[in-house]
């Protein structure tokens, strides 16, 4: 059962038992379910019609209506700004990150050997390019930057995928999608601890190796 039947479920069985539901309630509920639809069924419904979507060279906006128990019907439009079609909530721009400004020190490192990352699905096939960070953005291509997104990390106080460029690391942090940044200031070690978590977070069954 998903988070948004168990919602669906737990409303229903209160209603069932003829307990109350109050205004307090029925707004978390809502909040929550909005939240469950963004996390669980856009990036979901994203991941299955941009194939198909590749085809178009133009700018369109597509508008799904769904109605329970009724077929669904989309929409679409030449117009590029969804507010001007319908009250829809953007992906709003991450605000920028305050670091410190420590005293500057002269830091003498010792160069460590080069290590890369190689990701095993669980079909046996891998992601590993020539450099860590390169196979780490285009692991969390694959995984979904929306879907990784909303698990909350941050890397140096920055979001792992973020709607803004930082003014400090706004070089460390590539393109993944159009708005979309993944910072990759980080070791190949703390590389893998992310992905590790990303895969255990949404069920990839990700092996992740670091590689010399």
């Amino acid at each position: 059962m998903t988070k948004l039947e168990t919602l669906y479920a737990s409303i229903e069985g209160l209603k069932k038992l003829g307990l109350p539901l109050n205004h307090e309630t029925l707004k978390a509920a809502d909040d929550l379910e909005e939240q469950l639809i963004k996390d669980e069924v856009l990036p979901a419904i994203s991941e299955n019609i941009e194939p198909m979507l590749n085809q178009i060279q133009r700018d369109i906006v597509l508008v799904v209506e769904y109605k329970p128990g009724e077929p669904i019907s989309v929409s679409l439009s030449r117009k590029t700004n969804i507010s001007r079609i319908i009250d829809a909530k953007k992906l709003e721009r991450d605000p920028e990150v305050e670091h410190s400004k420590g005293a500057s020190r002269k830091i003498v490192s010792v160069k460590q050997p080069a290590t890369g990352l190689c990701i095993y699905r669980k079909d046996g096939s891998f992601i590993q390019e020539s450099r860590a960070s390169d196979t780490f953005v285009k692991a969390i291509a694959e995984a979904g930057p929306i879907k990784v997104r909303n698990l909350g990390m941050t890397v140096c106080k920055v979001p792992l995928v973020s709607t803004t460029k930082d003014k400090k690391y706004g070089s460390a942090q590539h393109e993944v999608s159009p708005g979309l940044y993944v910072i990759t200031h980080t070791s190949t070690e703390d590389k893998k601890k992310l992905l590790d978590k990303i895969s255990k977070a949404l069920n990839l069954a990700w092996r992740v190796e670091i590689v010399k």
